[in-house]
């Protein structure tokens, strides 16, 4: 490990949501950056809503906020009826699920929570070690975005080039981010020379997210349509696209935000590398390649409106995909907390994960 990137984990103060034992304290991510509005939620359907409004989004955020909703509907199911409640939650759990189908990590955190009840179905103190098991999986979290951003930093040469798309930062993370962890820890580290954010449409999280992130940690950040990209690499202004993942195939294949796919194309016609950062709960070893994973779409509204006006001719269609698929071949880099896998393929994820 480069000695430089040593002692980097400094906090920063940004965070996405909060546990206060019988309810979830929530940023509502929507109204950033001119509002910052704490919602309370004191149920697992209020958590489930927020997921697919996307009052909460990133994959580890939605996973840890998703542990969180099992608790307080073991809470409330518990108190209906002590005998039958874990046949009562299950209902809840396939609402859970359903809130939003790409990103892995929800699904994980609601199996992950399931065998908690399992294994202590007959405890008399069950509701406690399943908080205990939902507070586990955020501090992993945390831990996991510190430990990624030191091995990610180390690839990056002194005063590089930056460009990294959506928000992969604390906002979507249980704090520092995966991408943005690895950026975060390098500009500590005096590695970056410039960085640079994709708006991201039609949410625009790398403009209201993002760059508010950088902004609150004082890091240089210059803001980019998506299609100012290319002209970025032809003008050799970028050596690495940094970026996350809500979804890793067994062969390496990544589904992160729509985009996340014609920056690869890009970086492999203008020479600049790419390297995607997640943590091991994004992989799916259950599935062989890309293909397989089911691209959620979302309402075209998103596009044709900005903030409830109309921004586009009446009475035309949108296409919304909220993800794409990066092949493996395209990506230079995996960093997850288990290790770092350079030039990923088949069997490769499986070797560091098991």
């Amino acid at each position: 490990m480069n000695a430089s990137l040593n002692n980097t984990n400094v906090k920063n103060d940004v965070r996405a949501f909060v546990w206060r034992h019988d309810h979830l304290l929530l940023l509502d991510q929507r109204r950033l950056p001119q509002a910052e509005i704490w919602e309370t939620l004191s149920d697992l359907p209020a958590v489930a809503a927020a997921i697919h409004d996307m009052r909460v989004r990133g994959a580890p955020a939605i996973g840890i906020c998703a542990a969180y909703a099992v608790v307080l509907a073991a809470q409330q199911r518990y108190a209906q009826n002590p005998q039958t409640w874990t046949q009562l939650i299950q209902a809840d759990l396939i609402q859970l699920v359903a809130a939003r189908p790409t990103a892995v990590n929800l699904q994980w955190a609601v199996t992950r929570m399931q065998q908690c009840i399992l294994e202590n179905i007959n405890a008399p103190d069950v509701l406690q070690l399943l908080e205990n098991a939902a507070r586990n999986i955020e501090a992993e979290d945390l831990a996991a975005n510190y430990r990624m951003a030191e091995w990610g930093a180390a690839y990056l040469n002194d005063q590089c080039g930056v460009l990294t798309h959506c928000n992969t930062g604390s906002l979507a993370t249980a704090g520092h981010g995966t991408a943005l962890g690895v950026i975060r820890t390098a500009h500590r580290a005096g590695k970056i020379g410039a960085l640079y954010a994709d708006e991201t449409r039609p949410w625009l999280q790398g403009s209201r997210l993002t760059a508010w992130e950088l902004s609150r940690d004082n890091i240089p950040v210059t803001l980019i349509c998506e299609g100012a990209a290319a002209s970025l690499m032809q003008q050799k202004k970028v050596d690495w696209i940094i970026v996350g993942a809500d979804r890793i195939t067994a062969n390496g294949d990544v589904a992160n935000k729509i985009g996340t796919y014609s920056l690869a194309v890009l970086a492999k016609h203008h020479g600049v590398k790419v390297m995607v950062v997640a943590p091991s709960s994004t992989v799916d070893l259950s599935l062989t390649s890309g293909a397989q994973i089911h691209i959620e779409e979302r309402s075209n509204t998103e596009i044709l409106t900005l903030n409830g006006h109309l921004i586009d001719a009446e009475n035309i269609n949108a296409w919304n995909p909220v993800f794409d698929i990066t092949p493996a071949e395209l990506i230079d880099v995996l960093v997850t907390e288990r290790g770092v896998i350079e030039k990923p393929a088949l069997g490769k994820l499986a070797a560091i994960l098991n």
